[in-house]
């Protein structure tokens, strides 16, 4: 995607963004919301699946609940962004629905520790997606720089309680954070082509 414009020696004018061609613009804005709309989706599936093996009364629960409202308000969002500007979502929906749930099921069922993992992982990747998109939109579109800014202060919050919450201390650490957060940087570039 367009990295920000550099300003062309100082007189005030920009220089093209080196990877920019005339067209592209709306092209980007696309592909921005389709891919963080089919993010938040993925997220609410995630924190669905781990509330069904957790269930209502386990301690974790109330924290995931807290975040889950948090990924529906910000999905509401971008559902509407996507009906506003007439942008279509990622074909890759259904697999994302499923997807999503089994991850927060089969991290919940290892322990509510690798519930929390999963959620520090994901969120760890959304943040670095969330800033490379802040990049790119420079100050081309005010609004979604806004949302996406709220948003990004938002998942940063859910990386912090999950860590807390004893993420860390979930059995092999490392190694399900790293997977898990590869699984995340492939559906991005997925649902932003497809």
């Amino acid at each position: 995607m367009a990295e920000s414009q550099a300003s062309a020696s100082g007189n005030g004018m920009t220089a093209p963004r080196p990877d920019w061609r005339p067209g592209d613009h709306r092209a980007d804005m696309d592909r921005m919301i389709r891919v963080d709309q089919a993010g938040e989706y993925g997220a609410t599936r995630i924190y669905a699946g781990q509330l069904a093996v957790l269930g209502e009364d386990h301690p974790a629960s109330r924290i995931i609940a807290r975040m889950a409202l948090q990924e529906k308000r910000h999905l509401d969002h971008f559902n509407q962004l996507m009906t506003d500007r007439g942008v279509r979502p990622t074909v890759l929906q259904p697999i994302w629905n499923v997807a999503g749930h089994a991850l927060g099921a089969v991290t919940a069922l290892m322990s509510p520790s690798a519930a929390m993992a999963c959620t520090a992982a994901v969120e760890t990747e959304i943040d670095k997606h969330y800033s490379d998109q802040l990049r790119q939109l420079g100050g081309d579109d005010p609004d979604l720089s806004a949302t996406i800014t709220e948003f990004q202060l938002e998942e940063l919050e859910h990386r912090d309680t999950a860590i807390a919450s004893g993420a860390e201390s979930s059995f092999g650490y490392p190694l399900l954070s790293a997977f898990i957060r590869a699984g995340c940087r492939a559906a991005i570039a997925l649902s932003k082509r497809i």
